[in-house]
């Protein structure tokens, strides 16, 4: 998987914030604020292809929380990035 390039993370209010910014989005009419650990994932992966697994264990690393905690955090993010269309397989 790797994030559909034009989708930028982009701090707007003191908020971290999915705003598309390439002419092929321009249906994309909506921001998508994120929270902290979903905000750290995209950084994490950002340019790159990823799993659901590179996720998890990013988690692990950053938050020393079980492995089977961070997957299931780690797949309710993705589903959410999926769902709103920034990611492509």
């Amino acid at each position: 998987m790797r994030i559909i390039d034009g989708f930028c993370l982009r701090n707007v209010m003191g908020r971290p914030t999915v705003i598309g910014e390439s002419a092929s989005l321009i249906d994309f009419n909506k921001l998508v604020t994120l929270n902290e650990s979903a905000a750290f994932l995209w950084r994490s992966v950002e340019g790159r292809d990823f799993t659901l697994d590179d996720l998890a264990d990013a988690l692990v690393a950053r938050y020393q929380i079980s492995e089977s905690v961070a997957r299931t955090d780690a797949a309710e993010i993705l589903e959410g990035w999926i769902k709103v269309g920034f990611i492509e397989k």
